[in-house]
């Protein structure tokens, strides 16, 4: 019998080649765990997260299974194989929950290498949700953007940056609501949408933002990694006024 939840889905089908190593990004070691079970423990640990489905790279769902029994997740109710796109895989990742769930469950999607989610993002994302509908989270962008036309040798337009966000993940939106996307998708012949709200935008939808932060970093490079494991170990100093 299908039940409404809160789901995560965890986008964890990437091969990770731009880190250069012999294992996927997702299954790095990073002060002896994997980056997924960073992951995994930050919406095990939220209070308002049910059930976790993990949308896997093919050949690595029992090492999957095997960590998540090491380090006590849970909630984690399903895996399922990941597809030959970003968009594919979150396809598969909400096929399977519409095998479990009703249609007014909520479905979070994250992605698998964003271990440094905190708490506060997933309740902000949920809070953004309940009011609107949905929720993506994003940062506001600091820096000065310019558009160029000769890959970057020169560039004659600004962009004004305080009309500039970047998106991040969580992205939340209800079973039914992920399902109507895919489907029209697949109708319209869409492809190769890396982001839910970039699928959500191309076919109309209003997108309303939620809170990021920079500390809530995608793990795609070496830099990365020495930038995740720098971020674990800082503290603000006591005279940081909070």
């Amino acid at each position: 019998m299908k039940e409404k939840k809160t789901v995560a889905i965890l986008t964890a089908a990437g091969v990770g080649s731009r880190t250069g190593q012999d294992i996927p990004k997702q299954f790095i070691h990073i002060e002896n765990k994997p980056l997924i079970v960073y992951t995994l423990e930050a919406f095990q640990n939220h209070p308002s997260v049910d059930e976790i489905i993990v949308v896997c790279l093919d050949g690595w769902q029992s090492i999957l299974s095997a960590y998540a029994k090491q380090f006590n997740i849970t909630k984690l109710a399903h895996i399922t194989n990941g597809g030959s796109t970003g968009q594919e895989s979150i396809r598969n990742g909400v096929m399977e929950a519409a095998k479990h769930y009703t249609d007014d469950s909520i479905i979070i999607v994250h992605d698998g290498n964003r271990g440094l989610v905190s708490q506060e993002i997933i309740s902000n994302a949920l809070s953004v949700y309940n009011e609107f509908g949905n929720a993506v989270a994003v940062i506001p962008c600091t820096e000065a953007v310019y558009e160029s036309e000769d890959g970057g040798l020169t560039s004659t337009i600004e962009i004004p940056r305080e009309k500039l966000y970047r998106t991040q993940t969580p992205h939340v939106w209800s079973l039914k609501k992920m399902k109507w996307a895919h489907g029209e998708a697949k109708k319209k012949n869409i492809v190769n949408m890396t982001a839910t709200c970039s699928l959500m935008k191309e076919l109309g939808e209003v997108i309303h933002f939620s809170k990021g932060s920079e500390k809530n970093m995608k793990v795609t490079t070496l830099e990365d990694i020495e930038l995740f494991k720098a971020i674990l170990h800082s503290t603000l100093d006591n005279w940081i006024k909070r």
